[in-house]
């Protein structure tokens, strides 16, 4: 089977990375819609080499990496990497207008992060990710989350975000065409929150709230700009290597869609941007209801349910570690879509006093029979740090895990 990828961004580069290793596909056609730099070997350097990661012989074969590009053919676009033959298009900016059908490609990872919007129609002026579908492919994964710019739509019943390992099961073939990847953030989150969902129920969450403290990306700038016309956040325009900025994240929005019993949790996510390429950490706080006064939720308890998950049901996805990491560390780790510091993990509980003439609702006649006007309640607030390699070796290869499951169902 052959595979397509949409841009040579930096997931897009990375992804093809990451199939040449996994040698799952027996030819993959990149498509990167115009010519890059002054020739053929402009982009052969681009695809080569990269500052988070080095280069790609070393990615593939270590210390000892060799020369992994040969049968090069500047006029056809063609070339060998390690054996797999790869093929770039230079033509065709929108969707409708890359040969997919042509080149017999039915699956194609989008990179570009331009075509987000799944209700667009194939046709939508500037592209759209149905213009895949129209031009061949049979099924479109997106390396972001869906953004739908009309508010009063839902996104269509064709259409599935989903994360490797927490709700793939969801995914039918005969059903779902455009499917989201979500987001880094999320990838990592939803490993994180998952063990804690299954071990307590969501009923046991008061509440939850993160902050991911992200690498920078692409759409930051390097030196102070001046704001485009009509932009609401200036910080957006200022340079990613000399502060720490802060911005949003999607990330709650997008775990809704992987992990429904979210939605009856009071959660917030928050993201700051620091001055580091690649690298990213989740602080996840907790307020979760002790059941026992005596024996209340502790760390020792929390680190457990990680340790068992990372050692049974999550073992491919999630880490579980007792070392003491910096950003660096977590650079290219293999198969992590989340990396639990323990170490650092921390619990606190205090008797929370609930004012029952407070709950809006609650009967008169109930507070008669508890004969008191307040609740002490058990509530055990813990914080749980998470790494992730907000590129290559988490989201990247993440995935490249869900486009293999994609690709082995097709019908």
């Amino acid at each position: 089977m052959k595979l397509g990828i949409n841009g040579m961004g930096r997931i897009g580069k990375l992804t093809l990375w990451n199939h040449i290793a996994r040698k799952h596909f027996s030819e993959i056609i990149v498509n990167v819609g115009r010519e890059v730099g002054a020739d053929f070997g402009d982009l052969i350097q681009h695809l080569e080499k990269d500052s988070s990661y080095g280069r790609l012989s070393n990615f593939l074969h270590g210390f000892n990496g060799k020369d992994v590009i040969d049968n090069v053919d500047p006029v056809a676009g063609t070339l060998t990497i390690d054996g797999i033959p790869v093929r770039f298009l230079r033509t065709a900016r929108n969707p409708q207008d890359i040969g997919w059908k042509e080149a017999g490609v039915r699956i194609v990872v989008d990179c570009t992060g331009a075509f987000l919007d799944p209700t667009n129609p194939a046709d939508a002026s500037g592209g759209s990710m149905r213009g895949h579908l129209e031009a061949g492919a049979e099924k479109v994964l997106i390396s972001a989350p869906f953004k739908i710019k009309n508010k009063g739509l839902t996104a269509p019943n064709d259409s599935l975000t989903t994360v490797m390992g927490i709700n793939d099961e969801m995914y039918d073939p005969s059903q779902h065409s455009l499917i989201s990847a979500a987001s880094c953030t999320t990838t990592c989150l939803s490993y994180m929150m998952k063990p804690i969902l299954e071990h307590f129920g969501a009923d046991q969450i008061l509440s939850a709230s993160m902050v991911t403290v992200h690498a920078a990306t692409g759409s930051q700038k390097v030196l102070d700009s001046v704001p485009k016309s009509g932009a609401k956040d200036l910080r957006k325009s200022r340079s990613i290597l000399n502060n720490i900025i802060l911005t949003t994240t999607g990330a709650a929005k997008a775990l809704r869609l992987v992990l429904p019993e979210m939605g009856e949790i009071g959660f917030m996510a928050e993201s700051v941007r620091v001055p580091t390429s690649a690298g990213s950490l989740i602080i996840l706080t907790l307020n979760l209801q002790s059941s026992d006064r005596d024996n209340p939720i502790n760390r020792s308890e929390v680190n457990k349910i990680y340790q068992e998950a990372a050692a049974g049901p999550y073992q491919d996805y999630l880490v579980y570690t007792e070392g003491q990491n910096v950003s660096s560390d977590i650079i290219g780790f293999p198969k992590a879509a989340a990396v639990i510091e323990a170490k650092e993990t921390h619990t606190r509980t205090a008797y929370t006093r609930v004012n029952l003439d407070k709950i809006p609702g609650l009967p008169a006649d109930v507070i008669k029979v508890l004969q008191s006007h307040t609740l002490e309640v058990p509530v055990t607030q813990t914080v749980v740090y998470g790494w992730y390699d907000n590129e290559l070796a988490s989201y990247t290869n993440m995935l490249s895990e869900l486009t293999i499951h994609v690709a082995d169902q097709l019908l």
